[in-house]
């Protein structure tokens, strides 16, 4: 396992990341548990949840019901001091006014929410789910500002912002003393990247930590689908997951096959190709892998140090 900077921090990170959406919601504690097992026992430090992730997300209105916090809580009993825990906040947590978005009153309120539920006294890395326009930067800068100097969080970090809202958090940071963004968590992969025109170079310029999620394109990149309507028996896309149906276009399916004939025999699966391809990526700190079968943490664990080739860089980038 490689371990690298999270950003202008000396903390360090396992370039492969745990995450957990699945837990409470697809599968169940004891499952969640085997799944967490292994990748502590390969080196893996870095688990990323939210408040967000439960039974929740497949409702008509879509909430947080805390599930897969509650799951990683009690796994983490006795084990809190070995791994770098990452949760989220902004989301909706129910159907009131002020049970979403990142205003001083949810943050505070939710991230006791989390603590009680993961079981512990500080979140490593307090992450805001994404941009909330209907609240002024410095009122949630100056929320996560009070947790870091609370002792309740140690770092604080981004997910789904534009570089632009990135470069206004810093500045609304420096202007007023408060805590900056070390981290940004952005999907990232090989069907997916827009992040290269303005967030990589942005993360790169800042020294911020880019933690790459859905880099297998929610399962896409396995090459399990090949077309709109085939949904594997025990997929994500058979079980509900509306995210992947983006990726179902007649573009994408050519691509996932040129990929698939690039591999050709180099002796990995599509997926680890595809994590492999975001691993060599200079601006990404780490990838995170949200399984839900064991298999998934170990076949990310094996190619965890493989360096790409200069002619497949090369092949990869015309298709």
């Amino acid at each position: 396992m490689e371990y690298r900077n999270l950003g202008d921090t000396g903390l360090k990170v396992s370039n492969i990341s745990l995450g957990t959406m699945a837990f409470g919601r697809w599968i169940d504690e004891q499952a969640s548990v085997e799944i967490m097992d292994i990748a502590l026992d390969t080196g893996i430090n870095l688990i990323d949840t939210a408040n967000f992730y439960g039974k929740g997300q497949d409702e008509a209105f879509k909430y947080g019901t805390g599930e897969c916090e509650e799951i990683v809580g009690n796994y983490l009993k006795g084990k809190r001091n070995q791994v770098v825990l990452a949760t989220k906040v902004g989301l909706p947590m129910g159907k009131g006014p002020n049970q979403q978005g990142l205003s001083k009153y949810h943050i505070m309120q939710q991230a006791e929410e989390s603590l009680r539920r993961l079981q512990t006294d500080w979140i490593d890395l307090y992450q805001v789910h994404r941009f909330d326009s209907s609240t002024p930067l410095e009122e949630t800068l100056s929320a996560l500002t009070d947790l870091v100097r609370q002792g309740k969080v140690r770092y604080i970090g981004c997910s789904n912002y534009a570089a632009w809202q990135m470069a206004k958090a810093k500045g609304v940071s420096e202007l007023h003393g408060l805590e900056h963004f070390v981290s940004s968590q952005s999907q990232y992969n090989l069907l997916s990247r827009e992040l290269e025109n303005e967030v990589v170079p942005y993360c790169q310029s800042e020294k911020m930590g880019l933690l790459a999620y859905s880099p297998m394109a929610r399962g896409m990149l396995s090459g399990k689908y090949k077309t709109k309507g085939e949904m594997p028996e025990d997929s994500r896309a058979a079980k509900g997951e509306e995210l992947i149906q983006h990726y179902f276009t007649d573009a994408n399916f050519e691509k996932v096959a040129a990929y698939k004939e690039l591999l050709g025999d180099q002796g990995y699966n599509l997926s680890q190709f595809a994590l492999a391809w975001i691993l060599n990526q200079p601006a990404v700190t780490s990838a995170i892998v949200g399984a839900s079968k064991p298999h998934h943490v170990s076949d990310a664990v094996e190619i965890s140090g493989w360096e790409w080739m200069e002619g497949l860089k090369e092949q990869v980038a015309h298709i």
